[in-house]
């Protein structure tokens, strides 16, 4: 028996072929009913779709290109985990590039998904990324993008982030109402979204309580893995926090191990808590607080996103910015 076609859909329903197939890639463009009717009758003749005569037809290459700092950090690792579940689902594959936090890279992974003509790209700005040229190039190419976690409002297209203020807030607020005054806050470099937005949520969090912001306990790390442990070690020494708010993986692990190494008691003598998503964090000693971004859920919102923008089931004119909200795990390091 023949595998059923987009023509022979089309003939048994009077509609044309390129009604048929826009209806089955559910795009914006097509009438409701004539929607429901196309995909019901679809459903009813085993209808599957040949990828890779879609490929031809369409003149696509049905990939999509990722753009992250580092594999390795556990927050990307799940965020691509959800873009490829969501891509494998739609028929799509992954090309994953890492920027390793430079700018010239960043804009050399951009050129090179373009070569490989990629139908769309989703991308995590790399530290070093404050101009967004080679963005809106591709952009003016006509190539979807979306961008995700480390995002920049300099360029108008859709976004999905944690809601980085709320964590923020509620992780100082945690430290505040058990007692904690002096809470020092180490952060990434000031020119990322999510360092600005935590930063805005901590110091929204200490005047809600009327604790005066003092900028002597914010401190700004780089990506360099000693450069954490030397900031602590000046912070304990200089400003006597009793706790420490950590803006990511890294910082959390780095600072949790300095503060240890100073033989001072967690949380005794410092409360301790992370925004991070490390999968060991229950087993550190004491376990760590942390403050968990929906990686997962948001590595899959972007490629929802920019799927549904190839394929036409969004208009390109919609522009959103999604927040999906954290998740809090108080443990005994915050105490």
């Amino acid at each position: 028996m023949e595998a059923i076609t987009i023509k022979d859909i089309a003939r048994a329903l009077n509609l044309s072929t390129s009604t048929v197939s826009r209806a089955l890639r559910g795009s914006y463009e097509i009438n409701p009913d004539t929607k429901k009717l196309v995909l019901e009758y679809a459903e009813k003749v085993n209808y599957h779709p040949n990828p890779i005569a879609l490929s031809l037809k369409e003149n696509k290459s049905r990939a999509i290109g990722v753009i992250v700092p580092e594999i390795a950090n556990h927050f990307f690792s799940q965020a691509i985990n959800g873009i490829e579940a969501e891509a494998y689902k739609r028929g799509y594959h992954v090309v994953i590039f890492q920027s390793h936090e430079s700018y010239e890279r960043e804009c050399s992974n951009i050129q090179h998904l373009v070569g490989r003509k990629v139908d769309g790209v989703l991308i995590s700005l790399s530290g070093q990324t404050t101009h967004t040229g080679h963005l809106l190039e591709i952009q003016k190419r006509g190539v979807p993008l979306v961008v995700f976690d480390r995002i920049t409002n300099d360029i108008e297209t859709n976004k999905v982030i944690a809601d980085n203020f709320q964590g923020a807030f509620q992780a100082t607020e945690h430290l505040i109402l058990n007692g904690r005054k002096r809470i020092a806050h180490i952060t990434s470099p000031s020119l990322l979204y999510t360092t600005q937005e935590r930063l805005e949520g901590y110091k929204a969090a200490l005047a809600k309580y009327g604790i005066i912001f003092d900028e002597n306990l914010v401190r700004y790390c780089g990506f360099a893995p000693e450069e954490a442990r030397q900031v602590i070690f000046e912070l304990l020494d200089t400003q006597k926090p009793d706790a420490i708010f950590t803006a990511s993986d890294r910082l959390a692990l780095d600072s949790f191990a300095a503060v240890k190494a100073q033989g001072i008691r967690i949380p005794d003598d410092v409360a301790f808590i992370g925004f991070t998503n490390l999968g060991v964090a229950h087993l550190l000693d004491p376990p760590l607080s942390t403050v968990v971004q929906p990686a997962f859920a948001i590595g899959k919102t972007a490629a929802e996103i920019l799927l549904d923008t190839i394929e036409k089931k969004q208009n390109a004119s919609e522009i959103r910015t999604i927040k999906i909200a954290t998740e809090l795990n108080f443990r005994q390091s915050s105490k």
